[in-house]
């Protein structure tokens, strides 16, 4: 079953929107992601109002091609936090077998950011 390009923006809106506003909700499972130099809350609310914009994007037909590109920059910029992450001795995704396959989740998720920019 292929998923058409309408189909993937949907998924991809609500996952981002998701996302974005699970920052707001849940801070504390995002700070260890986000390296103890920067100020985490700040950096958090940052980065899932971005998120939650960029997928709001996405539902319309005339942002679309500019969310989708945004999200593609979005996840390149989140894949060194990634790596990273997996190379602690305690991953914050939990374990580091699921830190590891985010990794190439990621590009998986950076490919689809692509084919909604291609084809909105």
């Amino acid at each position: 079953m292929e998923l058409t390009p309408l189909v993937l923006r949907i998924i991809f809106g609500a996952f981002f929107c998701f996302a974005g506003i699970m920052h707001f909700i849940k801070p504390q499972f995002f700070k260890h992601f986000i390296p103890d130099f920067l100020p985490k809350l700040t950096i958090n609310y940052i980065f899932g109002s971005i998120e939650f914009v960029l997928g709001l994007g996405l539902f319309f037909t005339p942002t679309s091609k500019n969310s989708a590109i945004g999200i593609f920059i979005l996840l390149l910029i989140f894949l060194p936090i990634h790596i990273w992450d997996a190379t602690k001795n305690r991953p914050a995704i939990g374990s580091k077998k699921i830190a590891f396959i985010r990794i190439p989740l990621q590009f998986l998720l950076m490919y689809c950011a692509y084919i909604i920019y291609k084809n909105s």
